[in-house]
């Protein structure tokens, strides 16, 4: 179905009230609704009582959602795509706050154009429609690609991705640093409220139907399709967690700025051992491609502006435990041996 303004009240202001309960009575709208983030950011937000719209170019593929807790009072789909600025428009029309989840992963040179095209669009229309507070979903892919950063710095939100860098090595962190940089720049010509959250390496259980591009990764290591893993260290964190953050950032009237959301830096040894202990049953890739060399070392970071505003990101452990057993659970994964308990 298409969205219109009829089915909402319009923005009254009332989201400057701070009242928790005015806060829950507010309209939200998510951009990507259907997606592995925007899944669990709408279940987040129909949980905490909002009444939200979910927008994609093809709703029927997001009935997922419908099964959500609330969502047959509180959830309305819409068709809307960011590259179509009338119907952003409408999307928006009455909405006290958007999620700008929407962002394909992909490494298809023509991925930056549309992520900065669409991010624009976004912030436009939000503006247009009287949209006082946007929270968007970066990555941290706009925040470590940056080969003069010392090893020793500590990763935090002032640190930003190498342009240059981005656009010669990695087309999705490059698409994702100038789509951040974009809403930026249009959040202050339009005097709109921005937060942005900057997830990791995401993992953990899945609410759509088809495994996305994380999750798939974890599947080919505990089912040794992978038959090596790089010597290489990687940022993750619980996608229940980058719901929540985005969220707290958005009840949050005095959160600005850039919030980094990781809840470990661990390498792919140590990962890979984590999913051995767990599930002994499956064939884990243990082979180093790198073998033989020096292991790199993680990385130092902060996640400490989130842990102000409230947030106990999930022990890693525990989000795969989980994320395996969702996959066996909806046949992604062959079920072998017993199925642990997570509670971790």
């Amino acid at each position: 179905m298409s969205c219109n303004s009829t089915e909402v009240a319009a923005n009254d202001g009332s989201s400057n009230g701070g009242e928790k309960q005015q806060q829950q009575e507010q309209v939200v709208c998510v951009t990507g609704a259907g997606g592995f983030i925007g899944s669990w950011v709408v279940k987040e937000l129909l949980l905490r009582g909002y009444r939200v719209r979910g927008t994609a170019r093809d709703p029927s593929k997001n009935a997922h959602l419908l099964a959500l807790e609330g969502a047959d009072e509180r959830l309305t789909l819409c068709r809307a795509d960011v590259l179509d600025f009338a119907s952003l428009r409408a999307a928006f029309a009455g909405c006290h706050g958007v999620f700008h989840v929407a962002s394909p992963v992909s490494n298809d040179p023509n991925l930056v154009p549309t992520a900065v095209e669409g991010t624009r669009n976004v912030m436009n229309a939000a503006a247009d429609m009287g949209v006082l507070r946007v929270v968007f979903t970066s990555s941290y892919g706009a925040v470590h690609m940056n080969p003069n950063r010392s090893p020793d710095a500590v990763l935090d939100e002032s640190c930003w991705s190498d342009p240059e860098f981005c656009r010669q090595t990695d087309v999705y962190c490059y698409a994702k640093t100038m789509a951040e940089k974009a809403a930026e720049e249009e959040a202050a010509k339009r005097g709109v409220q921005l937060s942005v959250v900057l997830p990791c390496v995401t993992v953990g259980p899945i609410l759509q139907p088809a495994i996305n591009t994380s999750i798939n990764h974890v599947v080919r290591y505990l089912t040794g399709a992978a038959p090596t893993y790089p010597n290489a260290v990687a940022a993750y964190v619980d996608v229940r967690d980058v719901a929540r953050a985005h969220v707290l950032v958005y009840e949050r009237h005095d959160a600005r700025g850039r919030y980094l959301c990781i809840g470990a830096v661990l390498h792919r040894a140590h990962l890979l051992q984590m999913l051995k202990e767990l599930f002994p049953q499956y064939p884990v890739t243990s082979k180093c491609k790198d073998d033989g060399n020096p292991m790199v070392e993680p990385y130092r970071f902060s996640n400490q502006r989130l842990k102000d505003l409230g947030l106990e990101f999930t022990p890693m452990r525990k989000c795969l435990c989980d994320a395996v057993v969702c996959m066996q659970q909806k046949g992604h994964l062959p079920l072998v041996g017993t199925v642990p308990k997570c509670d971790l």
